[in-house]
């Protein structure tokens, strides 16, 4: 179950190591964002959009500081696509999010330890045209996340 989460880690890093982009700024494209606008508005959801394109809703902001792209964060989640559909669980996993897809590196920094969110990701924040094992081709990723640790 782990496979497509852990195929993100496409570059982890060392605490070592000097992290040059703490920020992500990337937005999606206005296309993607009226369908996952659209998705959510059918579905009844309430969540807050963020300016780089991607919709979260944040059930506990957790304590403390907040984590950045080049953290190491240790989190629980669960991640499904639109029709409901799980591709990917775990109850606690460390990653270095500067190596996850950009969702990623970009809604967890929104909560600190102990926080949880969802976040409802238009294709370019998640994995694109390209599709990920069980995960078809530019679809919606919705994730629950709990950030359990980070550094």
């Amino acid at each position: 179950m782990l496979f497509p989460i852990l195929s993100l880690t496409a570059c982890l890093k060392s605490n070592e190591d000097k992290c040059d982009n703490p920020v992500v700024n990337v937005k999606a494209p206005d296309a993607e964002i009226a369908t996952l606008q659209e998705y959510i508005t059918t579905a009844g959801i309430t969540a807050t959009k963020d300016p780089r394109g991607f919709f979260y809703n944040i059930t506990a902001a957790g304590t403390g500081d907040k984590p950045n792209a080049c953290s190491n964060a240790a989190v629980a989640y669960t991640g499904k696509l639109t029709n409901g559909t799980t591709f990917d669980s775990s109850n606690g996993v460390a990653f270095n999010l500067g190596g996850l897809i950009l969702g990623w590196q970009e809604g967890i920094p929104l909560i600190a330890k102990g926080g949880s969110i969802t976040l409802y990701l238009p294709p370019s924040l998640g994995y694109g045209s390209q599709g990920n094992g069980s995960i078809p081709a530019n679809s919606i990723l919705v994730f629950t996340i709990n950030l359990l640790d980070f550094n």
